[in-house]
């Protein structure tokens, strides 16, 4: 049987993906830039938002 790719990611997989501090990561979320959902205490970003996020800071940057 095959895992799928995981669809939500933890704040210490958005930390590795981005190469920012746990701080950075709670700034965006809190700034709403990079949005989120909670399961119980658990913070999740969606691998969606996080691809639109890197797609949006290109875009700017361009």
């Amino acid at each position: 049987m095959t895992t799928a790719p995981p669809q939500a990611l933890t704040v210490p997989e958005v930390m590795t993906a981005l190469r920012i501090s746990r701080f950075k990561v709670y700034d965006l979320i809190r700034s709403r830039d990079l949005p989120s959902f909670t399961i119980g205490r658990a913070r999740r970003i969606s691998v969606d938002a996080l691809a639109a996020y890197i797609r949006t800071r290109t875009e700017d940057e361009d």
